[in-house]
């Protein structure tokens, strides 16, 4: 009851001066996981307390899944297409580069890591976060192309990061000898993926018939709509947890399948999100502060080390051969691998590894890297923004008018070979 007391008081004090610190570098995120860390420096035993994490866990799957769900249902096609082939490799070559070189890197910095267990750390860590760079997506004198890609990237990597998550959980479990009730490999990925992924395209589906017949004969009040769809991923949820699937398969899922018989489930979603679901995320950054707050005397240099290599090397590095051959700017490069923050998708997949009990020796190991990493990020992504946007836009000032940053169509891969053959 204290924790929610402060958080409430937090969350109205914070309302008082929002508009205020929106012209500033300190983000809401950095302002929540601050308070979480000053709640856990002046009352010790808080931290102590969350160390079931049942509410903390709750919070955070209520966050993602309806994050989730929001994301796949305003996702369309066409948004790709206009910006052409940036998310594709984001989202293709530059994410599996990301888990490679994590995986990698994580068995090189933590030698007591298996294989397994760093790949589990790589997937936690590989989802980016749009939201702790709102002000980049927002930013009208970032080009529409760059920003949109990195928007959209964020909206589905967390989605495509669970699949191998859960694989590399089961393989890591199943190598520890740790059944842990799923009944071996194959059977443990079928029921979280395959009946994840069924779950999330019947609820979807049969939702958005339901939800557009009801609107169609005047059956549903305006004021209702907005909470039938949300109503949905919450049912992906409740009947994950009753039957073993993943959750988050499910709500990423139901969000795709919804838009085939519902086309406004977008604009529905995105509104609670945007007006309600906000809370949710608030209430996960502060309780994570507290939570990195009681854990800062077991951080090690190898885990500060792992952090960084993160924020740079696995990010940018992946990001930047995903976009070879479509002639942007080192400095475009630079931007889009730099504002891959990590946030609230890894927390929450932090916790649902630990949430699993996989039992793996690794387990403290994962735990503080991912902390410590999500931490930074929130802080140095945060803090870099406004900066980091002025940076980026006195260096578009020299690019030539033809630059595909600022071309009002962007070129296929196809397109820039042929131009660069015939230069």
């Amino acid at each position: 009851m204290t924790l929610l007391v402060l958080f409430v008081l937090l969350l109205f004090l914070y309302s008082l001066a929002s508009r205020r610190l929106e012209r500033t570098v300190i983000t809401t995120p950095i302002v929540f996981t601050a308070a979480g860390m000053l709640t856990q420096v002046i009352s010790f035993d808080l931290g102590q307390g969350l160390e079931s994490r049942e509410a903390f866990l709750v919070t955070a799957e209520l966050g993602l899944v309806l994050l989730l769900f929001t994301d796949a249902s305003r996702t369309q096609l066409g948004v790709l297409k206009n910006i052409r082939n940036l998310p594709v490799r984001l989202l293709s070559v530059g994410m599996l580069l990301t888990l490679l070189l994590g995986l990698l890197l994580a068995r090189g910095v933590f030698p007591n890591l298996t294989w397994w267990e760093a790949g589990i750390l790589a997937a936690i860590l590989a989802p980016t976060d749009a939201g702790l760079g709102q002000i980049i997506v927002a930013s009208e004198v970032v080009p529409m192309k760059i920003r949109q890609a990195l928007n959209v990237e964020a909206g589905l990597n967390d989605g495509l990061s669970v699949p191998f998550l859960l694989f590399f959980m089961a393989l890591a479990s199943q190598a520890n000898n740790s059944e842990h009730g799923h009944g071996g490999l194959f059977q443990f990925i079928g029921e979280q993926l395959g009946l994840g992924a069924l779950l999330g395209i019947g609820i979807g589906w049969v939702g958005g018939w339901m939800l557009e017949h009801a609107r169609r004969r005047g059956w549903i009040a305006t004021s209702w709509l907005q909470l039938g769809v949300v109503a949905l991923p919450l049912l992906c949820l409740l009947a994950s947890k009753a039957v073993d699937a993943s959750m988050f398969i499910a709500a990423f899922v139901a969000g795709l399948a919804v838009q085939a018989r519902f086309p406004e489930a977008a604009k529905h979603s995105v509104e609670f999100t945007e007006q309600w679901g906000q809370l949710f995320n608030l209430a996960v950054f502060y309780l994570f502060g507290i939570l990195v707050m009681a854990a800062a005397a077991a951080f090690t240099g190898r885990h500060l080390l792992y952090a960084i290599l993160s924020l740079t090397v696995i990010r940018m590095v992946p990001v930047a051969v995903s976009l070879v051959g479509t002639r942007l700017s080192p400095a475009t490069v630079l931007f889009m691998g730099w504002f891959g923050p990590r946030g609230l998708a890894s927390i929450v997949l932090g916790l649902v590894f630990l949430e699993e009990e996989t039992r793996v020796t690794g387990e403290s190991t994962i735990r503080l890297a991912v902390m410590l990493t999500v931490w930074i990020s929130i802080f140095a992504h945060g803090m870099s923004a406004v900066s980091g946007i002025g940076w980026y836009v006195r260096k578009l000032k020299k690019l030539p008018s033809d630059a595909p940053e600022l071309a009002k169509k962007f070129p296929s891969a196809f397109e820039s070979k042929t131009r660069g053959q015939e230069t």
